[in-house]
């Protein structure tokens, strides 16, 4: 049984703990959190113990892995001293803002054999995966082109803006991976944004929405397009094309009833509002898969370099906007 700590009980860290709740192999054993009244919260749901002190985690033998979700700015310093207690660690998007400070701290744990894996959950959505094996088994053909689309229903409040690190590096990130994960290394990368003319972005020197064309290695080229807001709920789309033809992850909806009269035909009910309803089970299948790497002694599928390129492409994507060029990797 894997004895795992939660590092964080905000919205992501209520997540990993359902998912770890979820697994037959593992268990949560602690909860920490500075805010008490948030992680004594989260330990009650779960009949767990609960602190305010990340040493804790740290100091406990019984505890043999960590999931980081504390906020994006204490990330390198959480996973360090999570090696150096000889922990594994699931560690939440993005590593760091700052390329170098990510060097770093590779350079810091490199000799301690980490077993460290990046919170890239859409990696194990299950549609999303399907699409690449049957990319992977030649259904299509040889892959031309792909479009990732990820809207987010409202943006974020003013306050998060002025600390995410921008729209590349804090929501695109998940698409740079996805974009890696279906089309194999990206060598260029272009970027156009817009502020829609809205107060709180033109403040924070943030983007409303983007769209970034890539060229990978292979020559397929890759588009992402990106909204702080959308009006029709949380729209995540994703197609593959190639010689042979075309795949495509569509959105999620409740239900798969859907209703024809006089007036419409294929009508569907709404798409799903949340990352928690869409991504559910692509972090259980995250979940399963870090406690799958730790029983069978192997690097997980998903790590530390892949959260280095993923942000390497979020700040190729910032040098087209500022520069509007074509950023060659």
């Amino acid at each position: 049984m894997i004895r795992i700590a939660m590092l964080g009980s905000g919205r992501v860290g209520q997540v990993h703990a359902a998912s770890i709740a979820s697994q037959a192999g593992a268990e949560l054993a602690l909860v920490v959190d500075p805010i008490e009244a948030a992680a004594s919260a989260l330990g009650a749901k779960y009949g767990v113990k609960y602190s305010l002190d990340v040493q804790d985690a740290f100091e406990d033998a019984s505890i043999d892995a960590v999931v980081v979700g504390t906020p994006t700015n204490t990330h390198t310093e959480m996973l360090e001293r999570a090696v150096a207690a000889g922990k594994k660690v699931l560690l939440e998007k993005p590593i760091d803002l700052d390329l170098a400070r990510i060097d770093a701290t590779w350079a810091r744990i490199a000799d301690k054999a980490p077993f460290v894996m990046l919170g890239f959950n859409r990696r194990f959505d299950p549609s999303f995966r399907e699409v690449r094996e049957r990319v992977a088994k030649g259904e299509i053909g040889v892959l031309r082109a792909a479009r990732i689309t990820s809207r987010d229903p409202q943006p974020p409040p003013a306050a998060y803006l002025a600390v995410s690190g921008g729209m590349f590096k804090d929501m695109t990130i998940h698409d740079f991976d996805m974009a890696r994960f279906q089309a194999g290394d990206i060598v260029e990368v272009s970027a156009m944004v817009s502020t829609n003319g809205l107060e709180a972005f033109e403040q924070a020197k943030d983007h409303a929405q983007a769209i970034v064309t890539m060229r990978a290695a292979s020559g397929a080229l890759v588009t992402i397009v990106n909204s702080r807001s959308c009006a029709y709920g949380y729209d995540q789309r994703l197609e593959a094309f190639g010689d042979a033809g075309s795949l495509e992850a569509g959105n999620w909806t409740a239900t798969t009833v859907r209703a024809a009269s006089a007036t419409q035909t294929e009508a569907a009910g709404p798409i799903l509002n949340f990352f928690l309803e869409r991504y559910m089970p692509a972090f259980k299948n995250e979940m399963a898969e870090f406690i799958a790497a730790i029983n069978e002694d192997r690097a997980p599928a998903v790590g530390f370099a892949d959260g280095r390129a993923a942000l390497l492409l979020a700040e190729a994507a910032q040098r087209s906007v500022q520069t509007g060029s074509v950023v060659k990797l």
